[in-house]
């Protein structure tokens, strides 16, 4: 018997044949059993975040999974937003949302099919995460993200530490500015497990 999909599938994913495997099983229940089941409000706080610094669109959402992102989003009045996942079924549940202008498959940790400075936004919730993705994505987006745009991405508290994201802030220091880190809770009180008080940094900051 397969093993149902989790949390602590996503968190021993090793490459990315896994990441899309595990994705691919997850995507029609992902919103029933982890989105509703664990209460999970990281995307209402990173959209809540790029709104109240300012964000506009048009927005790239980096990992947009089956939208959670952009319904929040869509609800504070930002857009348009386009989004890109590796997961091809995560977006195919996104698309039939229609929160979105464009979806299309990429990889962060690659170079994604966006030009350069082609956005005034980059958001992500949840994929700056253990078994997912480090720092060194952080590049990618900022070569989508137009000079004077705004950047937030949720960091999970226990991925920041010994992964490298402090040293890499430092290293693109001359090319942001106003970095906040706000601390924020992943999941909401109905949470259960082991993972209920996992938390994240919300890192933002705009493009110089």
């Amino acid at each position: 018997m397969t093993e149902k999909p989790g949390l602590d599938s996503a968190y021993a994913l090793r490459s990315k044949d896994d990441n899309r495997r595990l994705y691919a099983d997850w995507a029609e229940t992902y919103d029933s059993d982890f989105v509703d089941e664990m209460d999970y409000r990281l995307p209402f706080e990173v959209a809540r975040q790029f709104a109240t610094v300012g964000g506009e669109g048009p927005v790239l959402d980096i990992g947009a999974g089956t939208g959670a992102v952009a319904l929040h989003l869509s609800k504070l009045g930002v857009g348009p937003v386009d989004g890109t996942d590796i997961s091809a079924e995560m977006l195919g549940i996104a698309r039939g949302k229609a929160l979105y202008s464009r979806l299309f498959t990429g990889d962060v940790t690659d170079r994604l099919d966006v030009a350069d400075a082609a956005y005034r936004g980059v958001i992500s919730a949840g994929t700056f995460t253990i078994g997912h993705v480090g720092p060194e994505a952080i590049d990618e987006l900022l070569r989508v993200l137009a000079p004077g745009g705004v950047m937030v991405i949720s960091v999970s508290a226990r991925h920041w530490d010994g992964s490298g994201f402090a040293a890499k802030l430092e290293s693109i220091k001359a090319q942001i500015e106003y970095l906040a880190m706000p601390e924020v809770a992943i999941y909401g009180p109905g949470a259960t497990g082991e993972h209920a008080t996992d938390r994240a940094l919300i890192v933002t900051f705009r493009k110089r």
